[in-house]
């Protein structure tokens, strides 16, 4: 074996060495082998879960369904009122619509009616 042999054995193990390091570096987890990538992020995911919560002010299950139960009642009744408001809002726009056609109507034979008396 002569030296560029022994160099470029050195490195690729050097490499190696690297490489392993980098992949369990700062693991506190189980990581797998056969799925590397999805295992460093369920493990990110887990050490920094309570982080994340906080942050994107996310609730947990029991508290959500804490909050349907108080509230469940109410949110049924508002929601009926807001279906309640859009039917009346869409009567609202037909009874718009009817009396505008009924003005441009009025506006017409007033104009007729000044037309003709000049």
């Amino acid at each position: 074996m002569d030296i560029l042999e022994f160099i470029i054995i050195v490195l690729v193990l050097c490499a190696a060495i690297f490489i392993v390091y980098f992949f369990f570096r700062g693991q506190k987890g189980d990581i797998s082998l056969a799925r590397p990538v999805e295992s460093r992020v369920d493990e990110y995911l887990d050490r920094r879960f309570q982080s994340l919560v906080e942050e994107w002010e996310l609730v947990s299950r029991e508290k959500l369904d804490a909050f349907k139960s108080r509230n469940y009642r109410t949110i049924e009744q508002d929601e009926a009122r807001v279906a309640e408001l859009k039917e009346y809002e869409t009567g609202m726009q037909t009874t718009l619509t009817s009396l505008e056609a009924r003005l441009d109507t009025l506006e017409k034979e007033l104009a007729q009616k000044g037309s003709t008396k000049k």
